[in-house]
């Protein structure tokens, strides 16, 4: 079965350095070299993580004469926001149980004289 673009995004976003890279991306475009600069990695190694969120459809590069330039793109950061604003009811009423059930919690053992 192939995977589905939201898995590839997903993907994508595991790791904390192509988040970092986005996150610079986000700023504006850049060259792989400008990336590079505050990671203790090799351009090959940059290059590497970011063939994924490209492949995933995140970022583009472009050729600008010598000038290799990423840029954020939006589509498939959309549908991630999209899948997770679906699911956000379904979380925040797991958080609001949790919530209540450790306040029932709280008051039993300061009904009971617990120490916390």
């Amino acid at each position: 079965m192939a995977p589905d673009s939201l898995s590839i995004t997903s993907a994508a976003l595991a790791d904390p350095t192509r988040r970092a890279l986005l996150e610079r991306l986000a700023q504006g475009e850049a060259s792989v070299g400008e990336l590079a600069g505050p990671f203790d990695m090799s351009l090959p190694a940059i290059s590497q993580h970011l063939k994924v969120p490209e492949t995933a459809g995140l970022m583009v590069r472009g050729c600008d004469a010598q000038w290799r330039p990423c840029q954020l793109t939006v589509g498939p950061r959309k549908d991630a926001t999209d899948w997770l604003e679906h699911c956000r009811p379904f979380w925040e009423q797991s958080f609001d149980r949790l919530a209540e059930y450790l306040h029932r919690v709280q008051r039993k053992e300061k009904k009971h004289g617990r120490k916390k």
